[in-house]
């Protein structure tokens, strides 16, 4: 993964192909997923339990994309909040090649902008 995503601490990016193979994950990725392990050529429906891999299916049939937020207690007790944003990726020759899931760990309380077009 290019040097600009390997040095991200607080972005997990993990890229799958059309089967749900892990294709490519930063290490951030790797260490809250795999214990700081590369786990390309895995498949994501071995890592993900009931309903998950229902809609990781549904996605990847689709080729939509899907977001939502969550919040984890890790083993220290503290808490993380993250955003979930899953989307399609196609190759050169535009052919869908499977999801990459970001999640960021983002703010309890974070600010929400409304931006409007500017006037002419």
């Amino acid at each position: 993964m290019d040097q600009y995503f390997e040095g991200l601490k607080n972005i997990a990016i993990t890229v799958c192909d059309t089967d749900a193979n892990i294709v490519d994950m930063n290490q951030h990725s790797a260490d809250v997923n795999s214990r700081g392990h590369k786990i390309i050529g895995n498949n994501l429906m071995d890592c993900h339990p009931e309903p998950a891999k229902t809609k990781l299916k549904g996605l990847l049939e689709q080729q939509k994309m899907n977001a939502y937020t969550i919040e984890k207690t890790l083993e220290d007790g503290s808490k993380v909040k993250k955003l979930i944003y899953q989307t399609p990726w196609y190759n050169e020759e535009g052919a869908f090649g499977g999801l990459i899931e970001y999640s960021i760990e983002i703010p309890f309380d974070m600010p929400h902008y409304v931006r409007q077009p500017k006037k002419a």
